[in-house]
């Protein structure tokens, strides 16, 4: 992680950079404002890539003598019967159908995206709070 988190933060600097000579150079407050997100997300992915690489174990992609097969195996756990992204994808839909046809739509889509995402946050819970 520490090589992907070097690069977006790279990637940051350079966003910057161009935006801020865009910005200078044409004047046009679309695309520097873009260009100003785009650095944005961009130093958000790299810090937390940087951030994490701390805490975790070196990967085979962070060893220059690694093998392809060196970084074989399990990756993590995936849900494998969870319906909330359909639910949150059927609200984002509806959320997005509301800037087309009229912004009463978001009353539809709003609780089926709250609904969708508080089920998917907690789906797996197993807290002291639940009840078993």
């Amino acid at each position: 992680m520490k090589i992907q988190g070097k690069m977006f933060i790279w990637l940051a600097a350079f966003i910057l950079i161009m935006a801020v000579v865009y910005g200078w150079w044409s004047k046009e407050p679309a695309g520097t404002t873009a260009l100003f997100l785009a650095f944005g997300l961009s130093i958000m992915i790299g810090y937390y890539l940087a951030f994490t690489a701390k805490r975790v174990d070196t990967g085979a992609q962070d060893n220059k003598e690694a093998d392809v097969a060196d970084d074989a195996g399990e990756l993590g756990f995936f849900s494998p019967h969870s319906w909330q992204p359909l639910s949150l994808a059927v609200g984002g839909a509806l959320a997005f159908l509301g800037v087309v046809f009229g912004w009463w739509l978001l009353y539809f889509s709003l609780p089926v995206l709250a609904f969708g995402l508080w089920g998917w946050v907690f789906e797996y819970y197993r807290g002291e709070n639940q009840n078993q």
